[in-house]
């Protein structure tokens, strides 16, 4: 089995797996609905506490932001991806999802404050951030895989579109959206994640995926490599 970061890079359908995984993803988007809607409140009664959301419109924001990030991961699953997907892998990321968008919901939507911000500019940079965001990452993904779909390039390394900025726009794309989530819920906790994301990308994902795509299309990868900054554009 081929691995790099910790992920198989092995090609297999992964039916039941992706099935799973768009499952729990689901649930975390409900729940993140149904405490919007009232949950919330509710748990504070069931529990003797004082719970509520003072921002019910940055809280529907930041629900927008989970059905655009759900939507965009069955677009990974069911059409994108085709490497085996792990039930670890599935099971793993799946908490990670819960926790920061549950997580973001309830930061932007008021859980620890007792009034509303009303919606600035900083909102509207965070919106700008996450459709940016969404748009390099999901893009760029899709120029790849219509150009792997000709037989005229099989075996060789894609280095056009999106990705002749950077070698992991895909990765940067997701930084930046998650900048432009955390961004919304006015919340300094929640740069944890993107902290986190970005940490993870340039000094996990990266190397190894780069000591794979090297080993596999050799030259060709390193000559692309050379010439192409790996993270953000114009910058590393």
């Amino acid at each position: 089995m081929a691995k790099s970061g910790g992920v198989s890079r092995d090609h297999a359908r992964s039916i039941s797996a992706k099935a799973v995984f768009a499952g729990l993803h689901l649930l975390s988007v409900l729940l993140c609905a149904w405490l919007l809607m009232g949950g919330w409140v509710w748990l504070g009664q069931m529990t003797g506490l004082k719970l509520s959301l003072s921002d019910s419109f940055r809280g529907t924001l930041l629900l927008a932001c989970a059905l655009l990030y759900f939507a965009r991961h069955l677009l990974t699953l069911f059409y994108l991806l085709k490497r085996k997907l792990d039930y670890s892998e599935v099971f793993g990321l799946a908490l990670f999802m819960g926790v920061f968008e549950i997580g973001f919901l309830l930061l932007g939507a008021g859980a620890l404050r007792e009034t509303a911000i009303p919606f600035g500019p900083l909102d509207v940079a965070g919106i700008a951030l996450v459709l940016a965001g969404s748009f390099l990452n999901s893009y760029s993904e899709l120029q790849r895989h219509w150009w792997k779909g000709d037989g005229a390039n099989r075996g060789h390394c894609f280095t056009g579109g999106l990705f002749a900025c950077s070698m992991h726009i895909n990765y940067f794309g997701d930084t930046v959206l998650f900048t432009g989530w955390a961004l919304l819920t006015l919340s300094a906790i929640a740069f944890a994640v993107p902290v986190f994301m970005a940490v993870s990308f340039v000094f996990f994902h990266i190397p190894a995926l780069d000591a794979y795509l090297s080993d596999r299309y050799g030259a060709e990868f390193d000559a692309y490599a050379a010439r192409t900054k790996k993270f953000m554009p114009f910058v590393y």
